[in-house]
């Protein structure tokens, strides 16, 4: 894991003199297409030149939304919580308060433009957050996101913790990952978590962790710095 990380930071931190990262964590739960709106102005400015990358965290109202590749079987009960069309990749997805969203605005032009090299880059981040409270989170080949194993279930069980989704415009990345700090598990049952009928979602405090979304945000900061570079509060 650390050699993977250290390879990823030779290609994917920008020169030493680049501003760092802009971190901003919102207040209280955010509207979907007020953070849609957003994401896509601050996109656009950084193509542009004329902001820092910036990662935004924040928490949802509960709802669903259905990206690029969303099949509408799967959307299992429509009229549970709204349902909002995303340009992000992937399937459909549930965001509500509980659950940490990291919207994560990059360039990947000055860093490098290789998407599977940053899908990598954002699974190891993730991993590297939950081994800050021992979670052995791990990546599959199969399918995007970072999952847990769970043997007090029975073999070959194992949950889904984090979930990414992006989408990328003239090289600069919004959309981005979100991880079950302590969400309702009970609305992932409205869809079919990004098409994958098999496994099933957990959360850390699921895990028996007691985590507090305080603690799930240092933990993110410190390892996004490692495997992105340095960042500041915006």
């Amino acid at each position: 894991m650390v050699n993977f990380r250290e390879d990823l930071a030779a290609t994917l931190w920008p020169d030493p003199g680049s501003p760092r990262v802009e971190w901003v964590v919102a207040d209280g739960l955010v509207p979907y297409p007020e953070a849609v709106r957003a994401m896509e102005e601050r996109a656009e400015a950084i193509a542009a030149g004329h902001a820092p990358e910036r990662v935004w965290l924040l928490e949802h109202p509960p709802l669903y939304t259905a990206g690029t590749s969303a099949r509408d079987e799967d959307l299992v009960e429509p009229e549970r919580f709204p349902v909002f069309r995303s340009g992000r990749g992937g399937q459909f997805t549930y965001h509500g308060p509980g659950q940490r969203v990291a919207y994560v605005m990059l360039d990947l032009q000055r860093r490098r433009p290789d998407l599977r090299r940053f899908v990598a880059a954002l699974e190891a981040w993730l991993i590297e957050t939950l081994a800050a409270f021992n979670v052995r989170g791990e990546r599959r080949e199969d399918r995007v996101g970072v999952w847990v194993r769970r043997p007090e279930r029975g073999p070959g069980v194992e949950d889904k913790i984090a979930a990414i989704g992006i989408r990328v415009r003239r090289w600069v990345t919004f959309h981005g990952v979100s991880l079950n700090v302590e969400p309702d598990l009970s609305h992932f049952e409205g869809i079919v978590p990004c098409g994958v009928r098999r496994h099933g979602v957990t959360s850390l405090v699921d895990l028996g962790l007691p985590v507090t979304m305080h603690d799930a945000d240092l933990a993110l900061r410190e390892a996004f710095e490692r495997v992105f570079g340095p960042t500041v509060a915006g």
